[in-house]
């Protein structure tokens, strides 16, 4: 573990793995440890109130809380947060798919925003999904919901696969 660790009142530990922790990882074994807390959250979960719920092969869940702290001039959470949000479920879907020591990096995102999203929206849900996943490339799509099924945002992902 990096020795600039970061903690919080929630027990979470955030920061980054060392390489030699996750080299022999799959990236759902990383995803896996990460929900486990065996690996630190990244810093930006702990900036941007949100976590890691639930993984599988192909599908990362995150949920957050959209908080006055986020809130643009116009009195609105910022569009920025809620695709934070989907980014990073877009990006864990396709690193779920991922063996151990091959590595993947965004080369397009695209958000669509339906509603605004306020601090009494409550919790929202984000759910990425993997579409395709070829040798050299991945799409993802995720949805941005409230806990009622409300939808917020949306968007779509294509990532580069590289190997180690």
């Amino acid at each position: 573990m990096n020795e600039d660790q970061l903690t919080s009142d929630n027990g979470f530990r955030y920061g980054l793995a060392t390489r030699e922790e996750i080299s022999h990882m799959s990236g759902l074994e990383v995803m896996q440890a990460l929900i486990a807390r065996k690996l630190p959250a990244p810093p930006m979960a702990k900036t941007l109130d949100f976590e890691l719920r639930e993984v599988g092969e192909g599908i990362a869940i995150f949920a957050g809380k959209p908080s006055i702290a986020f809130y643009n001039p116009l009195g609105t959470v910022h569009g920025g947060w809620a695709a934070t949000l989907l980014d990073s479920a877009l990006g864990c879907a396709v690193q779920t798919t991922l063996a151990a020591g091959e590595g993947y990096t965004t080369l397009e995102f695209k958000v669509n925003c339906t509603r605004p999203i306020l601090e009494k929206s409550g919790e929202m849900i984000c759910e990425g999904r993997i579409v395709h996943r070829g040798r050299r490339t991945a799409t993802a799509e995720a949805t941005l919901k409230d806990t009622d099924g409300k939808l917020y945002a949306h968007g779509s992902e294509t990532c580069m696969v590289f190997a180690p």
